[in-house]
């Protein structure tokens, strides 16, 4: 059996025959301990979730999702919220689940939960009660699920969550700065399940209470398991059929650990005929019809799809820990195997054994996310907290959930490999009784909505128009580096929807919260006029996270004559309703292919535009994100890898992450020494430094050097910090700063600043006797 003849088989998300425990009803809240079991009427639980986070019976919390799904199919469920990972008793406080445990690190990564960019340990935790940090284990997925198979040997463990999602196969830890394998391998759970997993969970939930053994279970989209072999009727080919990495000495091929029975049996080379077809099938074919609404019709099921039986051979995990460009080449592969409708399975060797990941499974249907969004949720933490807050909760409590999934490919954003590009989108009538759900059972609501977002505002209802290009579709990105032509940008859907949201009886305000992809927005006006005039409460956050080229192309972030366009048009109709309202924009700080040249332009264009940042986020390395390959390879995986691929300048080391975010923040006076230090290095002291409205830090005063002077006791220091560089930190200032493009008329005169680039000036004395130019002048 194949995963196409599955997906057709598989009934929809609320068709499934209810299990026998239907018959208990539903549980005001899930239960927490065996007294709310009793209570209940339960001798045990059918499937016992396990979370890192506290549970908090809202639609923006996983774990309740996924357990009022299950409930939803009739099962018993449970849920054990950051235990005591010491100890197995913690894990045995709901008694033997009969079917499975479900366990996940919570709504965040335990990792970047746990730690901050520079790799320093956080002292609180959102997710907590009472903000309380320390609550949960370090990789807290392989934790939990070694408590489990301790707790109860022989019960099946399935892992999820985005923190399973990110590290389904080897993936660079930045935490450990090295290659780790798939967290299969160091959980040793039985299957993964990785995105929004209602439907991948619940067709596995039924069959296993139908009786089926968990590791017969491989043929399920969403999912990944282990295996010794390549499963029967099923052939390989290598990922370089696809996307050549070219020639790595030694000259081997990198996958020929993997040369299978199964593909000689059959007499086929990987390289020949098949390899042909399925990279044929990998290209736009020609367009159908305008088709926004829906992925495919009756016509495209019955089309010839040789990739359904063809699965991909990533290199090694051994052979992308020590070889970079094969980890940028598979990183490559894997972000191109997206699509849930012509990806194909992806095999990856570890050792004597392999991952084997099935491709993302069929995005919910309207139907499907009204019917997950409408379950009996009690919008409030469990009663067991009390009157402890939680601050995950106070954010997004008066907040809506219109739509899942991204179609921007950001690299440094996680969502793509989580959520996938597909939008999908709720009804209007499903967002508006949430609106009056919120009304009835949220304490002290006052008709404000925080938000009516997702993981982007404004692509609600937008989808492909031509339903072939985005059956066959492996671009990662639809916006950049232009907005695709098949791209809907019509933001009709969400004006309408606004519309009717303020006409609800009791609501005062719809604020939106969730970031603004402004390069849509201004594809449609009539969508900004409505933001401006009736959605912001004064400010709103955008994110252009940068203004030079180089970062924002490693990015896949549009260039700032969007910005430009979007304020121009916000200010206008802001204007237009009598209100006074501002931009805030977000930047990111040491992100692969940044120079310290493009910081100190950032810096410049905000000074010029008079923007004071609070706070500056320092790159983050997620797993499998593209930009985290971009870090760790240096390589620019964003296009085809080959031997001498284009390299990306990365700041790493602790002296330059810092000088970046410090660049950023050039008017905070504790970040003034290392700037001073640093420009003077690049030789721009005369440029940025002084009293001029285009310098940056003023000079140092009197008192400052004699606290330094008496900090040093009169010795000199390696840095502005007084430590010598940090491990792996190079050589940064080799170039000479120069300037390159001149101001547009009048921007120079309001505030003199200017820009720098490439060999055009050098502030540094020059070297040995200075000859005199000869002058015309008589005088």
């Amino acid at each position: 059996m194949n995963l196409a003849s599955t997906q057709k088989t598989t009934p929809k998300l609320f068709d499934y025959p209810k299990y026998w425990a239907e018959c208990y009803g539903t549980a005001p809240f899930l239960p927490m301990s065996r007294k709310e079991m009793d209570v209940l009427g339960w001798d045990s639980c059918d499937i016992i979730l396990v979370t890192g986070d506290a549970y908090v019976d809202h639609p923006s919390f996983g774990m309740a999702i996924i357990g009022r799904m299950l409930e939803a199919q009739g099962f018993r469920v449970g849920i054990i919220a950051q235990p005591d990972w010491k100890s197995k008793d913690a894990f045995m406080q709901l008694g033997k689940p009969n079917l499975f445990f479900g366990v996940t690190a919570g709504n965040m990564d335990s990792m970047i939960n746990r730690y901050t960019a520079e790799r320093r340990m956080r002292h609180d935790d959102a997710y907590t009660p009472n903000d309380e940090g320390g609550k949960r284990p370090d990789r807290a997925v392989t934790a939990y699920t070694q408590k489990c198979k301790e707790a109860y040997k022989g019960v099946p463990i399935i892992i999820g969550g985005i923190e399973a999602s990110l590290r389904r196969i080897a993936h660079y830890d930045y935490w450990s700065d090295k290659v780790r394998q798939s967290v299969l391998f160091d959980s040793k759970a039985d299957l993964l399940v990785y995105g929004n997993a209602e439907r991948p969970l619940i067709e596995i939930a039924h069959r296993i209470a139908n009786g089926e053994e968990v590791k017969s279970i491989t043929d399920v989209r969403g999912s990944a398991f282990l295996t010794n072999q390549v499963l029967p009727n099923w052939k390989g080919i290598d990922s370089r059929s696809i996307d050549k990495p070219g020639k790595i000495d030694p000259i081997i091929s990198p996958y020929q650990e993997i040369s299978t029975k199964t593909c000689s049996e059959e007499g086929k080379d990987v390289t020949g005929e098949i390899a042909k077809d399925v990279t044929k099938t990998a290209q736009p074919i020609q367009l159908g019809e305008y088709r926004a609404k829906k992925l495919q019709n009756d016509s495209w099921d019955k089309k010839k799809k040789p990739w359904e039986t063809t699965y991909i051979n990533l290199p090694t995990f051994e052979q992308v820990r020590d070889n970079k460009v094969l980890y940028a080449h598979a990183s490559r592969i894997f972000h191109q195997e997206v699509n849930p409708t012509s990806a194909k399975p992806l095999v990856q060797k570890h050792g004597s054994r392999m991952i084997w990941l099935n491709p993302p499974a069929k995005p919910l249907s309207e139907a499907e996310m009204d019917g997950v969004f409408g379950l009996p949720y009690q919008r409030v933490p469990h009663p067991a907290y009390g009157k402890a807050k939680i601050p995950a909760y106070d954010m997004i409590k008066t907040s809506i959930n219109i739509m899942r999934g991204c179609f921007g490919g950001c690299t440094f954003c996680s969502i793509t490999e989580h959520e996938g590009r597909i939008i999908q989108s709720r009804s209007e009538d499903s967002i508006i009784a949430e609106i009056e759900d919120i009304k009835e059972k949220v304490p002290g609501f006052t008709g404000v909505i925080s938000d009516l977002g997702g993981p982007t505002a404004n692509m609600y209802q937008l989808n492909c128009k031509s339903e072939k290009a985005e059956a066959t579709c492996r671009k990662p990105s639809c916006v950049w580096p232009t907005i695709c032509g098949h791209l809907d940008t019509d933001h009709t859907p969400t004006i309408n929807l606004y519309r009717r949201a303020r006409k609800v009886k009791g609501i005062k305000k719809i604020l939106i919260a969730s970031g603004v992809r402004y390069d849509l927005a201004i594809q449609d006006p009539e969508y900004v006029k409505e933001l401006a005039s009736h959605h912001v409460g004064g400010y709103l956050k955008i994110a252009p996270e940068h203004t030079e080229e180089g970062p924002l192309n490693n990015m896949m972030k549009p260039g700032m004559g969007s910005y430009d366009k979007f304020k121009e048009m916000f200010d206008h109709y802001s204007k237009l309703a009598g209100k006074k309202q501002y931009l805030i924009p977000y930047f990111i700080s040491a992100h692969p292919g940044t120079t310290d040249l493009d910081m100190i332009n950032l810096a410049l264009w905000l000074k010029r535009n008079d923007f004071k940042l609070d706070q500056v986020q320092n790159f983050y390395p997620s797993p499998l994100a593209n930009a985290t390959t971009l870090y760790h390879t240096e390589i620019n995986s964003l296009k085809n890898v080959k031997k001498n691929s284009d390299t990306v300048p990365v700041p790493k080391g602790t002296i330059q992450r810092r000088l970046h975010k410090a660049i950023l923040r050039y008017h905070d006076p504790a970040n003034w020494p290392i700037l001073r230090q640093a420009f003077t290095k690049m030789g721009l002291a005369r440029k940025l430094i002084g009293s001029k409205p285009e310098c940056l830090v003023p000079n140092e005063t009197r008192g400052e050097l004699n606290q330094q002077h008496y900090k040093n006791n009169g010795k000199g220091k390696n840095n502005a910090q007084g430590n010598k560089t940090s491990p792996g930190q190079e050589k940064r200032f080799g170039k000479k700063p120069v300037t390159a493009k001149k101001a547009k008329p009048g921007e120079k005169a309001k505030q003199g600043l200017t820009r720098f680039s490439d060999n055009q000036f050098n502030d540094r004395k020059p070297k040995g006797p200075v000859k005199k130019k000869r002058s015309n002048n008589p005088r």
